[in-house]
Parts: structure tokens; sequence; C-alpha cells
């Protein structure tokens, strides 16, 4: 384990209601200056990869990037982590409907003036539009997902969904899966078409 990978379990176990000592010892010796809270691993794996195509190592920049387990947790990670806890550097990515939390919780925690980064729906349906059905369809072909992919789509609640909503449902339908694709996709976009939160989020940091 690494070291930020070590402050970044240290801070999931303090917003657990674990102690805060270790999180801040190692905010200190790496040092940490930023914090990147994102609902779950599906969009670590995304935001990494983005950062790695663009020739950053984010951790040693001193940047932690944080899966929250929700996004419902954004206040319990801005108040520790942010101007009254940490004092780190607080930034974020969420999808539309989780808006709100997002912005009461900065707000509340005095962290809002750094901002954070919305998905239209959500990071997965960002990817998509970005790369458009038939490049996702030849990623999931290169994956060795095609007939899983073909099997879900014979389902009858597919019937009226475009072709985008079912790529979209199909990345969620077995674990791991959005893990590995929130990879993959990112690593398949051109540099000149990344998604606006994607690429607005990376330049803040």
């Amino acid at each position: 384990m690494s070291d930020m990978e070590a402050f970044r379990e240290a801070v999931i176990a303090w917003a657990a209601g674990g102690q805060g000592g270790p999180a801040r010892e190692l905010a200190v010796r790496l040092p940490v200056r930023a914090a990147v809270l994102l609902e779950g691993l599906s969009d670590v794996a995304a935001i990494e990869a983005l950062a790695a195509r663009h020739g950053r190592n984010l951790a040693a920049e001193g940047v932690c990037v944080l899966p929250m387990g929700g996004a419902m947790s954004v206040g319990r990670f801005a108040r520790l982590l942010g101007p009254h806890g940490l004092g780190l550097h607080l930034t974020g990515l969420c999808d539309e409907r989780e808006r709100g939390y997002y912005a009461r919780a900065l707000e509340r925690d005095g962290a809002a003036r750094h901002g954070f980064f919305v998905c239209a729906a959500d990071l997965e349906d960002e990817l998509i539009r970005a790369l458009g059905v038939r490049r996702v369809e030849a990623l999931v072909r290169a994956e060795g997902d095609l007939r899983a992919l073909r099997t879900f789509l014979r389902q009858p609640a597919q019937r009226d969904r475009t072709a985008e909503q079912q790529l979209r449902r199909f990345l969620g339908t077995k674990k791991g899966r959005k893990i590995h694709y929130g990879r993959v996709l990112v690593e398949a976009l051109d540099p000149e078409h990344v998604p606006a939160p994607l690429a607005g989020l990376l330049t803040s940091l």
C-alpha cells in the first residue's frame, strides 16, 4: 500500500467514526494538499486513468482521490478535510441528482469557493456520449463482454431505451464492471474530447 493509499484508508476510517490521528499525521508527512471527493470506486478508476493519460501522478502531487461510499457522505468528508478540518483544497465530481448534497456540504463547511463538477446524468453517461455507441460497443467486444451485452439487450426492459441508456445500464449490471469500464472508457477517449466535467476537474487540481 502506498502512502497516499494509507492516507485514503485512514480518512475513510475517520469518517466512519474512527480516530483522526493517523490521517492528520499522514496529511502532514506526505504532504497532502487536496482531496477529490467522489461517490465510489468507478469514479476513482476514471479520474486516476484520466490523470495518467495526461502524464500526471496525483498522489505524487499531494492529491488524494477519495471514494466516499455515496454522495450523501460528502458533508462528513468535507467537515473533516476542509477549512475546519485538515484545511485541504476540496473538489469533486457528482451526478446531476447529487448536486444539492455537494453544494450544501461545501457551502456549510466553507469550501464552496473551490467548486465541484457535475455530470449531466452520471459519469458513465458522459463517457458513452463522448465516445459514441459504436466505439463503446467495440470496447465491450475487446474486453470479452459482447456475449453478456447481447444477453442483456434481449431483456424486455431494454426495448424502449436508447442505445446510450442500454449501455449505461449494462455497465452497472455486474459487480466490478463499472470500476473496470471507468478505466477502459477513459483510456479510449480522444484527448480533445474529454467530457467537460472531467476536464474541468483535472484542470482544477
